[in-house]
């Protein structure tokens, strides 16, 4: 579904990210991790077409600026940008008519209901605290039930229950079928359902596993990400007598 084919971004002489390339099924959750500074967010921002990078990056095959691949891609910043003079309630109907959406109502019922945003609907993008303002931008970018979901930092800010519910929307959406790329450096964040771990550092793909490898390695998420990123490296790990056995 989503195909990423050695892209390589630059600022300057800084080298963000270098030659990278990956492949994301359908129904499938990979998570990204990276310390700061790794080039995740680069990468997420390359795939939904926010900035220029030499390689290429398709979306079902079609190229991911292109208006057909971005009907189908979704984005959740980091950072969420509202609009300071729209509540909340027409924050989510700005973007439903930019998408130009229908029946989508009961949608934004079902979704302030589960990040409990229901008293917030006439308050004003300035008027929510930071945690607010990270419910109301997943709400954003879930609204329009995109086939390829982009997450970066999905669960800074917010409390217990948000991210329980959260946590069950991306499995929710894994069984509909979706493609899910979910970005962080906290990994006790990411102790959902995963298919695959990608593993960044200084602008390189130092691991791209899948939970079976992993678990045949019998290293945990964190341990896995600790040897990768001090040194020891997967494909060390792989070829050890106590690694995993087959690709």
């Amino acid at each position: 579904m989503l195909d990423v084919s050695h892209v390589t971004k630059k600022y300057g002489k800084v080298v963000a990210c270098d030659d990278l390339s990956f492949h994301l099924d359908p129904g499938s959750v990979t998570v990204l991790l990276g310390p700061n500074g790794a080039g995740k967010s680069t990468i997420m921002k390359s795939i939904i077409g926010f900035l220029r990078y030499e390689g290429k990056i398709t979306v079902g095959g079609l190229p991911n600026k292109s208006l057909d691949a971005r009907r189908m891609l979704g984005y959740i910043p980091e950072i969420p940008a509202l609009y300071p003079n729209l509540t909340v309630s027409e924050h989510m109907e700005f973007l439903a008519r930019a998408y130009r959406l229908k029946d989508y109502k009961s949608r934004v019922d079902d979704l302030f209901a589960r990040f409990e945003l229901e008293d917030k609907r006439r308050k004003f993008g300035d008027e929510l605290s930071k945690g607010m303002q990270q419910k109301l931008n997943l709400c954003l970018g879930l609204l329009p039930e995109p086939q390829v979901v982009l997450l970066d930092e999905p669960m800074i800010g917010l409390d217990p229950h948000a991210i329980k519910e959260l946590k069950q929307m991306i499995a929710q959406m894994r069984q509909e079928g979706r493609t899910l790329l979910v970005s962080t450096h906290i990994i006790d964040s990411v102790d959902m359902l995963w298919d695959r771990t990608i593993i960044m550092q200084e602008g390189h793909i130092r691991a791209n596993v899948t939970r079976e490898e992993l678990e045949r390695s019998g290293r945990t998420l964190e341990e896995l990400f600790f040897d990768v990123t001090e040194g020891v490296g997967w494909e060390a790990m792989s070829h050890s007598p106590d690694g995993p056995q087959g690709g």
